[in-house]
């Protein structure tokens, strides 16, 4: 009996570890500073109905978007035959993650973000329209919010998807001819000879680049560039006792110093012990428009990719990680390697815990106590 209840006992305490570890396992990988959100079902404004050259009509919309810390943002689409979903999750990438790799987004996405920079919302109707008269262009009693909405978006497009709009006849339902010139006149004026491009995409709301996450005691590890449009609120640290976050001359850092291009170290005095540990930095500030969002899991769950008119302030998260050994000895591997490129380009920071490893050991343990549950029941029959 004592032996049954031994492995009965062991069996239940394996199964049960099983399960407090796959339930502690991360839905998903730890923030590395992008924003996140959801199209809001509903909510936008709409413009026109167009016709493109070669026929197909499409709605324009000036898409209204949910980040998760519940400010809004204003976004266009940038990719005309993908489906809009509004059951994915949203993440802000740079413009090399754009999913279409063959796209014509990525020769034109300087031009796209010019549009975006000097059409609707970034520039009000009114505005809009002393620019045409500027140009030697009359427009009809003003331009409309929602000419300037149709006029914009169908700009994007011309860009990101390589369509053009039919100037003979812009909007496909019945609609008065002076909004049909509106429209083709502001539409020529966002994809003609001024359009010269904006040069280097927007900066990330916040990301964390490195060279690498590891080193020896006694060194400062690093550096850690940070790259934002936002204002650092706040610098958190889960550092052993002694290791500090300095700057490259070993001087402790505070939030308040922290900014855009700032480099960061993980100082880790002699003596220390072998380790590792974490830092994380909040900031607040506005998505630049023109910084793109992309679905989660787009090759899962494919959905329109969007990019940034208009933001409200919101706030993100990112963290590093690094770790550390003797000197001569073999590296150990940080729990979190912060990585990711410079701003500008190239992947943000990928910070997070590895979700597979939780996922493995409750595996394991599960079997494990599978195994001593059979192995009772066996005895039992015997």
């Amino acid at each position: 009996m004592q032996v049954r209840s031994t492995l009965v006992r062991g069996g239940i305490a394996a199964l049960a570890a099983a399960a407090a570890v796959m339930v502690g396992a991360p839905s998903a990988l730890a923030d590395d500073g992008a924003a996140r959100g959801r199209v809001s079902e509903n909510a936008g404004t709409l413009g026109y109905r167009i016709n493109l050259e070669g026929g197909g009509d499409y709605i324009t919309k000036l898409f209204g978007f949910k980040l998760s810390d519940g400010s809004s943002l204003k976004l266009y689409c940038v990719q005309i035959t993908v489906g809009m979903r509004t059951d994915v999750d949203m993440v802000e990438r740079p413009w090399t993650k754009y999913p279409a790799a063959n796209s014509p987004f990525t020769a034109n996405s300087d031009k796209i973000n010019w549009v975006l920079h000097h059409g609707y919302p970034g520039v009000k109707p009114d505005a809009l329209a002393d620019a045409l008269d500027k140009q030697g262009v009359k427009v009809h009693d003003g331009i409309s919010e929602r000419e300037a909405i149709t006029a914009t978006q169908a700009a994007v497009w011309h860009f990101s998807d390589g369509v053009k709009l039919n100037l003979q006849k812009p909007l496909a339902e019945k609609n008065p001819a002076e909004d049909n010139a509106d429209v083709a006149a502001l539409y020529t004026y966002l994809t003609g000879d001024q359009n010269k491009g904006m040069g280097a995409q927007p900066k990330p709301t916040l990301n964390i680049a490195s060279p690498k996450g590891e080193g020896k005691i006694g060194t400062r590890i690093g550096p850690f560039e940070v790259a934002t449009s936002g204002d650092i609120t706040s610098l958190t640290t889960e550092l052993p006792e002694g290791v500090k976050i300095t700057d490259a001359d070993g001087k402790e850092v505070k939030s308040s110093e922290v900014k855009d291009g700032s480099k960061l170290y993980v100082d880790v005095p002699a003596g220390a012990k072998p380790g590792n540990g974490s830092f994380a930095l909040k900031v607040t500030g506005e998505l630049e428009t023109g910084r793109l969002f992309v679905a989660e899991n787009y090759a899962q769950k494919p959905a329109q990719s969007l990019i940034v008119a208009d933001s409200e302030k919101t706030q993100v998260t990112a963290k590093a990680a690094a770790s550390w050994t003797e000197a001569g000895a073999a590296p150990t591997t940080a729990p979190s390697t912060p990585g990711g490129a410079q701003s500008g380009g190239g992947d943000l920071a990928n910070t997070g815990v590895d979700a597979a490893v939780p996922f493995a050991a409750g595996g394991l343990l599960l079997g494990g106590g599978a195994l001593m549950l059979l192995l009772n029941r066996r005895r039992s029959r015997a």
